[in-house]
């Protein structure tokens, strides 16, 4: 399986720190963003990682290079402007190859979020071994959280593993999932696109599966949480 780290943010709400560093590279507990998801992504054994980027790329490739001290093998999707998320994709489809992949956003802290976890969440058969046809097949899987502060209103229901539009309790989504390629054949790279809508078109239809994870877990959005969590190594 190969990983997606969304990278091409301006975090504007991080500023003035992201007028000189990416927001990935931010550091949270002595090590950067995007480097928690590297060396996680290794230890599950995915090893083979797409980054995109637009805002301060350059030092996004200086900071982790082709990944090789870490165990992976990196590359990049650059943007000479931000695509969003389902437009970052799209740009890196040639990348991504023919299999479902792994995409999180690289301003997520989530430092015990086991990624072994994803690689069999879209199955290609039911449970007595029957495959499934395309269009029954679910074409993505997301990681729901607890509302957070910044989305307290939620944006999903889950109801026995598949994900709605409708329903109660309401949760968060977490910024992790796994997608099938062929959910963005309908964008052009370099095409502005975001993931929501195209989320909410399928789950519509059923084809969106999903689990809370409860471990710990931010989107790491203003200064403020940032010192927060580095708060720890002060105490």
């Amino acid at each position: 399986m190969k990983a997606m780290i969304f990278a091409a943010g301006r975090g504007e709400r991080m500023r003035p720190l992201t007028d000189t560093c990416p927001k990935p590279l931010l550091k949270v507990r002595g090590r950067a963003l995007i480097e928690w998801h590297v060396l996680n992504l290794v230890r599950a054994g995915i090893k083979d990682i797409v980054i995109n980027h637009a805002h301060l790329g350059h030092m996004i490739e200086a900071a982790l290079g082709d990944g090789a001290r870490y165990g992976a093998a990196i590359r990049y999707s650059p943007e000479k402007e931000a695509l969003e998320t389902a437009g970052g994709i799209a740009q890196a489809r040639h990348l991504l190859g023919e299999e479902p992949f792994l995409a999180i956003s690289g301003d997520i802290y989530c430092p015990h979020f086991d990624f072994e976890q994803v690689k069999d969440v879209l199955h290609d058969k039911d449970m007595w071994g029957n495959a499934y046809k395309a269009e029954q097949r679910d074409i993505a899987w997301l990681y729901l959280t607890k509302n957070p502060w910044h989305n307290p209103q939620g944006d999903f229901g889950l109801n026995l593993y598949t994900v709605s539009n409708t329903g109660e309790p309401r949760w968060n989504f977490g910024n992790i999932g796994v997608y099938r390629p062929e959910m963005f054949d309908g964008i052009a790279p370099g095409t502005h696109a975001g993931l929501g809508k195209l989320l909410r078109e399928y789950a519509g239809k059923g084809l969106v599966g999903g689990e809370i994870y409860e471990g710990e877990w931010t989107n790491v959005g203003t200064i403020q949480q940032l010192e927060e969590l580095n708060a720890v190594l002060t105490q």
